[in-house]
């Protein structure tokens, strides 16, 4: 049994256990704000946060209170921009807001989520200076090679723009993550791990696996109350992710197994509320049927 996870990559690197801290830009997203569309993907809710914007010091330090009691003295970090397309805003603002953010000793890295289609020239030259001073991870949801399934949860730019996303991105030396769902309709496991093989075959370095779950004020919601959508259940859901670790290029770095919304939120499927129960039933399924990374490229 072997996959390449995020915790001993870190600790590999660094020497120690990292922790992230979720930070926030206060960006919006061309999905919602009428650039694109207005109601966003398909799934998301439109809450988009863990920490609110604000003061980025306060930010900071209020996400280092959360993981204390974990993390102890000594603790290394990384700057986690999760929320929306944050690299959706005024590009001069966003340098110095990711800039203050990096500037402590303790600030290992940074990560930024965003969409393919907004790396513009003047965010890519801010990118690059970033990544000058301190490792520079970008995030992309590309959630999903198939054409239909892309359509149905309004992702909004096509495969062509995601390939050349990456390529932007490793010539400045960042570290590219890749968002991929698992159990979007219509979407077979091999299906599945067909879109995996694909981010295989990119100059990615990351991959993140979340299942398509049902949160309350979505349009996914109103899908699923209808009968239009079924979920996964845990086992059909680790079957599949067997199937995409299997299909997984060995050096890429796991950086999440399962993904899981705020329990007051969610509506399906509920088994993905208790994650401790998904990490440990994974890892015992894993080890019963010898998963090994990259087994079936």
């Amino acid at each position: 049994m072997y996959w390449n996870d995020l915790n001993t990559a870190l600790k590999e690197r660094y020497g120690t256990k990292v922790y992230k801290l979720a930070l926030s830009s206060g960006c919006s997203c061309p999905n919602r704000d009428g650039t694109l569309g207005e109601r966003g993907c398909i799934f998301c809710d439109g809450a988009g946060a863990f920490a609110a914007a604000g003061d980025i010091d306060a930010q900071i330090a209020a996400a280092k209170e959360r993981v204390a009691a974990k993390a102890g003295e000594g603790a290394k970090y990384i700057a986690y921009f999760q929320s929306f397309t944050n690299t959706y805003g005024d590009v001069e603002q966003l340098e110095t807001l990711f800039g203050r953010a990096i500037a402590g000793e303790d600030i290992v890295a940074l990560s930024i989520a965003t969409r393919p289609d907004c790396l513009g020239e003047e965010v890519m030259a801010m990118l690059s200076r970033l990544a000058a001073k301190k490792p520079l991870w970008v995030e992309l949801g590309l959630q999903t090679i198939h054409e239909e399934s892309a359509r149905y949860i309004r992702r909004g730019y096509e495969l062509a723009v995601f390939e050349e996303a990456v390529k932007k991105l490793r010539r400045i030396g960042a570290e590219v993550i890749v968002h991929q769902i698992l159990g979007l309709p219509g979407e077979r496991v091999e299906d599945m791990a067909a879109t995996t093989r694909y981010i295989g075959g990119q100059d990615v370095q990351g991959v993140k696996f979340h299942l398509l779950h049902v949160l309350r004020g979505t349009d996914l919601a109103a899908e699923y109350e209808a009968g239009k959508v079924s979920v996964l259940t845990l086992e059909e859901y680790i079957h599949a992710l067997e199937a995409c670790v299997r299909a997984l290029r060995r050096d890429i770095v796991i950086h999440r197994l399962t993904g899981d919304g705020a329990k007051r939120d969610l509506i399906a499927p509920l088994w993905s509320g208790d994650k401790k129960r998904v990490l440990n039933t994974i890892h015992k399924t894993f080890s019963l049927h010898d998963v090994e990374q990259g087994t079936s490229l």
